[in-house]
């Protein structure tokens, strides 16, 4: 991905809530080559929710920076499952941010399960691992 000029602050750096954008996206796009289409697991009233996320801001994105974020996956509990990710600066994948994304999935009813398609994700091969440029 390239930082767009419209995500900078005033002090010429990536906004701390773009990152999270990045984060999400490249989840999307995890769930999308393993087969999982978010939207399509809403409309059959599996909703996928983040219930927690911890940032480490390690360095901070510029205008035109190109980067990368892995993302990868890992079962937390009987519940809840963590999407792991990193993004990196390119060309020499300087660290500029880890980030560990909690999530779980509700039924119709706004219930707790872990949905079948996620149990399919988990047990997967690992490592899990994709590059989002």
């Amino acid at each position: 991905m390239e930082v767009r000029d419209h995500e900078l602050d005033a002090q010429g750096i990536v906004n701390n809530a773009h990152y999270l954008h990045y984060l999400e996206h490249a989840r999307h796009k995890f769930l999308n080559q393993r087969g999982l289409d978010f939207v399509a697991l809403a409309q059959r009233g599996v909703n996928l929710v983040v219930v927690r996320v911890e940032v480490d801001y390690l360095a901070s994105l510029r205008s035109g920076d190109r980067f990368v974020v892995t993302t990868s996956v890992e079962r937390v509990s009987r519940l809840r499952f963590a999407f792991v990710q990193r993004i990196q600066r390119l060309p020499e994948h300087a660290p500029m941010l880890r980030a560990r994304v909690i999530g779980t999935s509700l039924n119709a009813a706004g219930r707790p399960v872990l949905a079948e398609a996620v149990e399919v994700l988990l047990s997967g091969p690992k490592p899990n691992i994709l590059d989002t440029e």
